[in-house]
């Protein structure tokens, strides 16, 4: 299909059709008249020669065709306004932006909070946003990156988009300070009997499922949607949990829990920052990486035993 010959503004209209069910209300959020806005459903019913919403009742329901579209519509409409919002130059000390960042409560706890230091200093009219990742990253994975300007993710789990690694971290074994059953280290046996607390989103814990590969079937009793609440889940119980090393430096000496080494030799954890590659010419997108570059660089440079952040 020639995109020439195509009206890319059927495309909002498109997205709000779908979303709202609603002609009327479609229009009010598209700055239209409800007679433009149902001259535009027209056209895409043309295009697409289906009806894409049916009246019932009084509302309207998607065709199938329709129900697919409306998955499509959202991160197409989020990428071309990516598109024709590149620049040319970017000057921070002036610039008003927001960068969405996707990541877990780790990322944005270790790097992130480093990273919003920087531009408080250097870009006072820029806005960082984190969102979190979603459990169907992995799948969706062109979607999420098309919808923000970065991720902040381990290797390991995506491949395929340009990235720039921020810092390397291990994983150790997070246990209460008064384990009954522990002393100055574990086991695979221990880890096969003891109950669990765990990160619910696997993608972000390859650790967690390097354990199976050894024969080790975690007995979950917890799980928690960021590793920051690992710590209270497995406080004063006989749980154990996997985290990263330097999330756990930040624990307090009143926590509740210690650390101890993995019985076996965790897969390695490099942090990077991932982005669609539609931003890397965007010379605003071009600043906010040789930011986390050197921003990235002081955790590098840190010794392993004194990461807790400063």
């Amino acid at each position: 299909m020639n995109l020439a010959t195509l009206d890319l503004n059927l495309l909002p209209a498109l997205r709000a059709l779908l979303e709202e069910r609603n002609v009327t209300r479609a229009g009010r959020r598209l700055g239209l008249s409800q007679p433009a806005t149902s001259a535009a459903l027209a056209r895409l019913r043309k295009h697409f020669d289906d009806e894409l919403l049916t009246r019932s009742g009084n509302s309207y329901t998607p065709t199938p065709l329709g129900t697919a579209l409306l998955t499509m519509t959202g991160p197409a409409c989020d990428l071309l306004e990516r598109v024709f919002t590149c620049q040319a130059s970017f000057d921070p000390a002036t610039a008003e932006r927001e960068f969405t960042l996707l990541s877990s409560d780790y990322g944005a706890a270790v790097f992130g909070a480093r990273l919003a230091r920087a531009l408080h200093a250097e870009a006072p009219g820029v806005r960082l946003r984190f969102e979190p990742v979603g459990p169907t990253l992995v799948d969706s994975i062109g979607d999420f990156l098309g919808a923000a300007d970065g991720l902040l993710l381990p290797h390991g789990v995506i491949s395929g988009y340009p990235f720039l690694d921020l810092y390397a971290d291990r994983w150790v074994c997070l246990l209460a300070d008064d384990h009954p059953d522990v002393g100055d280290a574990l086991t695979l046996d221990d880890l096969a009997r003891l109950p669990w607390a765990v990160y619910q989103h696997p993608h972000d814990a390859p650790a967690a499922r390097q354990l199976s590969l050894l024969g080790v079937e975690p007995r979950v009793e917890v799980a928690v949607g960021t590793f920051q609440l690992l710590p209270a889940m497995v406080a004063g119980t006989r749980r154990v949990a996997l985290i990263q090393e330097r999330l756990a430096l930040r624990l307090g000496p009143d926590s509740g829990v210690r650390t101890l080494p993995c019985p076996f030799d965790p897969v390695p954890l490099t942090e990077a920052l991932w982005w669609h590659p539609v931003h890397t010419r965007d010379a605003a997108h071009r600043w906010l990486r040789e930011t986390a570059a050197r921003v990235s660089g002081g955790l590098r440079e840190q010794p392993h035993r004194q990461l807790s952040d400063g």
